[in-house]
């Protein structure tokens, strides 16, 4: 009863945490980063609409120019990632309380308590060194690590043995995960450097399939403080370079999502795997749709924010099937003192 519940609070974290993650993209893609420039207050209050009355007063002070409408909605996904916190403490607390019950888990609590205690400090440093790409970027990327380590928590998997022909499964996988993990990066990147307007066309890219580019200056993660990096700095040949490879990054895991998929309708036994290969080959055809009509459409706001949360879908369910691939292994160790 205590695990179900433990496991249902870690169900709803995660929930929670897909709503901070995307509302995030949100907030990154309505140019809001910094509609607070302080943290965690937003020019010293609690509200926005405390900053209302001197609203004049608090940009001079804070030498920006006050937004209430940016300003909430910074605000609204600090309030949303303060509900995440505690919830993670929580989690936390239980697995002391539930510590000898032997499907507890009582490392990954504290690490996802760890990581949300990171995410804040970035949190603030996106804020204070202006939305400084590497660091939102690394923002995005504890964002979804937060996500994935209460995805986990909140799995039901049973402990069994994987037949032979099913371990074979494991290098494609192994392989595909880490190209998913790479391509997160690079959307992250793309996004925090306002590079998916580079090509405004699809398939080719500015009318051509493979555009003059800078790689290097596209690449160079630390370009210094002090600067306000809200709506990018870099000129059109550099972000053509990020799009490019997120582009080439999509074709990768799209053709490694379809020979898992095949591989696992091939070689897997239990029907949970096989389900699971479905909804990472689905997910992974949703966000192509979405990343394809994103561009077609013009760069729409609800589609930019759909293709987030598209690579959070992809995300789960690849967790999911790794998890399965990856059983517990209390049940081996039961065995053996059997």
């Amino acid at each position: 009863m205590l695990m179900g519940g433990f496991r249902g609070l870690a169900r709803l974290a995660a929930v929670l945490a897909v709503v901070v993650v995307v509302v995030g993209a949100w907030v990154r893609l309505t140019q809001a980063g910094l509609g607070c420039p302080d943290w965690p207050g937003c020019y010293g209050q609690w509200h926005p609409s405390q900053v209302i009355d001197h609203a004049t007063e608090a940009g001079l002070a804070y030498q920006r120019l006050f937004d209430y409408q940016k300003a909430l909605h910074e605000m609204v996904h600090r309030y949303i990632a303060t509900g995440l916190g505690l919830l993670v403490v929580t989690l936390a607390l239980w697995s002391v309380v539930n510590r000898h019950h032997p499907d507890q888990p009582r490392v990954l609590p504290w690490v996802t308590l760890v990581m949300i205690g990171c995410q804040g400090a970035l949190g603030a440093y996106t804020v204070t060194l202006k939305v400084l790409p590497l660091i939102v970027t690394m923002h995005l990327l504890g964002g979804l690590t937060t996500l994935s380590l209460l995805w986990l928590q909140s799995l039901n998997v049973n402990p069994s043995l994987l037949s032979e022909r099913e371990i074979k499964i494991r290098p494609l996988a192994l392989i595909a995960g880490i190209a998913l993990l790479i391509q997160l990066f690079l959307g992250g990147w793309t996004s925090t450097n306002y590079a998916a307007i580079a090509c405004p066309d699809f398939p080719t890219c500015q009318n051509a399939w493979w555009p003059y580019a800078d790689f290097a200056d596209g690449f160079t993660l630390w370009r210094g403080m002090g600067i306000d990096y809200e709506g990018g700095i870099l000129p059109m040949v550099s972000r053509t370079a990020i799009h490019l490879v997120h582009r080439i990054g999509a074709v990768t895991v799209g053709v490694l999502i379809v020979l898992l998929w095949a591989q696992t309708l091939r070689l897997a036994q239990r029907r949970s795997l096989k389900v699971a290969a479905w909804f990472v080959l689905a997910a992974g055809i949703i966000q192509w749709i979405i990343g394809i009509n994103f561009i077609w459409q013009g760069y729409p706001l609800w589609i930019g924010t759909a293709h987030n949360a598209g690579a959070v879908l992809l995300l789960l369910s690849m967790l999911t099937y790794l998890r399965i691939l990856w059983p517990p292994t209390r049940f081996h160790y039961r065995m053996q003192m059997n």
